[in-house]
């Protein structure tokens, strides 16, 4: 009979199989190890409401690994705005090692908890960073020089898209994991889009297996440079967003 561990394990494979992701026993002990750890600090730390195995699995891993069906990841240079407990950044890392992955968020003590992850888990080239998307975007350490950025992060389109434009170098892509239901969301962002040097590639819209929960991703490719005053000022994004 097999140990509900095992089962668990079980269900997750049938899961990325799902996704046609196909990961060895080393990245699926690190993805569990890494579950562990965000349910035991979720103790003390406000983390994440789903706790239950299964449904952790779906909501947080394959969610973040999906993006396998959108865009074919190697070894790009990779940025993860806001974060939060790493998701999607940390699963993608442990699946892809070969990317360069930066975590960007802006509550110290979740990155001090990533950089525990990352020890832990013994990962490479990956860095958590403290601090807000509208400063680090200016930063020339930062700006224009990652392959792709991500985002699960709650905001409307055009918020998120001020954050997250400005990491892009042109050619490169910024995916947002959005729910369904965002054609007027679309239609809005669409100018700041495009007045940040950006243009919709393609919508795609996928079902997480084992479950009724609907993905879109938004794929935005950069076109040309952003213009130097953005991203605004901090709070600026979120409170007046571009048109």
């Amino acid at each position: 009979m097999l140990s509900e561990k095992d089962k668990g394990i079980n269900f997750f494979n049938s899961c990325l199989e799902k996704i046609d992701l196909h990961l060895g026993e080393e990245e699926i002990k690190k993805l569990l190890l890494y579950h562990d750890l965000v349910i035991e600090k979720n103790k003390i730390m406000n983390l994440t409401t789903v706790t239950d195995f299964d449904e952790f699995i779906i909501k947080h891993f394959i969610d973040s690994l999906i993006i396998n069906k959108v865009v074919k990841i190697r070894d790009e240079k990779i940025i993860d705005v806001g974060t939060g407990a790493g998701f999607p950044g940390i699963p993608i890392k442990i699946a892809f090692p070969d990317t360069r992955m930066v975590l960007l968020d802006s509550l110290k003590k979740r990155i001090n908890f990533l950089e525990e992850v990352i020890i832990q888990c013994k990962l490479k080239k990956i860095k958590g960073v403290h601090g807000r998307a509208e400063e680090y975007g200016k930063d020339p350490n930062y700006r224009e020089s990652f392959d792709l950025c991500l985002s699960r992060a709650v905001a409307n389109l055009s918020t998120l898209s001020e954050y997250c434009i400005p990491f892009v170098k042109k050619g490169g892509r910024f995916i947002s994991y959005k729910a369904s239901n965002i054609e007027e969301e679309l239609i809005d962002a669409k100018n700041a889009i495009s007045s940040l040097g950006a243009e919709i590639e393609e919508v795609k819209n996928l079902r997480l297996p084992e479950s009724d929960i609907e993905r879109t991703f938004i794929i935005i490719r950069k076109v040309k440079e952003t213009p130097i005053k953005y991203p605004r000022k901090a709070g600026k994004p979120s409170k007046e967003p571009l048109k």
